[in-house]
C-alpha cells in the first residue's frame, strides 16, 4: 500500500491556508483602490496556484518528486489561465451585478461585509477544495495508472474550459450577437462547458491521491464540494436563474444538456 505522510501533511495545512488568505487580503486591498469587488473572481485561480506552490515548497523531501511536480504544475497552469481569462473579461467594466446587489443590502459597512462574506469565504473554499493538491505532495511511491488517468481527465477538463471560454468570448465580441444565447461549438453540447471542464479538472487532480486510500478518504470532500459549487451553488444554478428570462433561453435549455456534454436533442 502506498504510504502517506500524515504528520507532514498536517503541518503543511496552516501554510497553505495562509497562502490562500494572503491572496484574498491583497485582492481586497486592490478592490478598495479600484472601487470594485469583482477583482475577487481573478483571485480564485491565483489562490489555488499559490496554495499549490506553497505546498510544493513545504513538502520538499517528502512524497514522490514526479507526483509533486505534476500536481503542482497542473494546478498552477489551470489557476493562472482562469485568472487571466477573468481579468481580460472584466477589463473596463464596473462592479459585477452580483456583488452590487449583495453590497446594496449589506448591514453595516459594505466593504467589511464583502471581506467577510466574499473574500474570507473564498479563501476558505480555496484551501478546502485544494486539499487533494496539498495531500498529493505527501503520497509516497512512483505514479501509477491513477496519476496518469488524473492527468488525462485534467487535460479533458482544461480543454473544455479553455475552448468554451474562448468560444463564448468570440461570440460576445460580435455586436450582432448582443442579447442572443450562445449555442454553438461546445455550447451546443452542454450549457456549461466551462463548468464541466472545472468538474473534470478537480476530479482529475483528486486521482493523484487515490494510490493512498487514507489520503483519498481524507480529501474526497474537496472535489465533492467543487462539484456542488459548480452545479448547485454559485455556478450553473445561479447563472441559469439569471438567464431564465433571456429570449431563446427556454428553447436552448430544452435541446441542450445541462452539464455533461451530449448531442443536441432534436424536435
Amino acid at each position: 500500500m502506498t504510504g502517506f505522510g500524515w504528520v507532514a501533511f498536517a503541518q503543511g495545512l496552516a501554510p497553505a491556508a495562509g497562502a490562500a488568505l494572503a491572496v484574498m487580503f491583497v485582492t481586497f486591498a486592490v478592490a478598495l483602490l479600484k472601487g470594485v469587488h469583482r477583482v475577487v473572481d481573478v483571485a480564485w485561480g491565483i489562490g489555488f496556484a499559490a496554495v499549490a506552490l506553497v505546498s510544493y515548497r513545504m513538502s520538499a523531501g517528502d512524497g514522490d518528486g514526479v507526483r509533486r511536480l505534476l500536481v503542482t504544475a497542473l494546478t498552477v497552469v489551470w489557476g493562472l489561465r482562469l485568472a487571466l481569462h477573468i481579468a481580460r473579461r472584466g477589463r473596463g467594466h464596473g462592479e459585477d451585478p452580483r456583488y452590487a446587489a449583495m453590497l446594496a443590502k449589506a448591514p453595516g459597512h459594505p466593504d467589511l461585509y464583502a471581506l467577510r462574506k466574499v473574500y474570507l469565504l473564498q479563501g476558505a473554499l480555496v484551501w478546502l477544495v485544494s486539499a487533494p493538491v496539498q495531500a498529493a505532495q505527501y503520497v509516497d511511491g512512483r505514479p501509477t495508472g491513477w496519476v496518469w488517468a488524473g492527468c488525462a481527465l485534467w487535460a479533458l477538463g482544461f480543454a473544455f474550459e479553455a475552448v468554451g471560454d474562448r468560444q463564448l468570448a468570440r461570440f460576445k465580441a460580435d455586436p450582432a450577437h448582443r442579447g442572443l444565447i450562445m449555442d454553438r461549438g461546445l455550447w451546443a453540447w452542454t450549457r456549461h462547458p466551462n463548468y464541466f471542464g472545472d468538474f473534470c479538472v478537480w476530479w482529475g487532480l483528486f486521482l493523484f491521491v487515490v494510490d493512498s486510500p487514507a489520503a483519498a478518504a481524507a480529501t474526497a470532500v474537496a472535489p465533492a464540494m467543487m462539484s456542488w459549487l459548480l452545479v448547485a451553488g454559485s455556478g450553473k444554478a445561479l447563472l441559469e436563474r439569471h438567464l431564465a428570462d433571456r429570449p431563446g433561453w427556454a428553447a436552448y435549455r430544452a435541446r441542450t444538456s445541462g452539464f455533461v456534454p451530449l448531442p443536441p436533442r432534436r424536435g
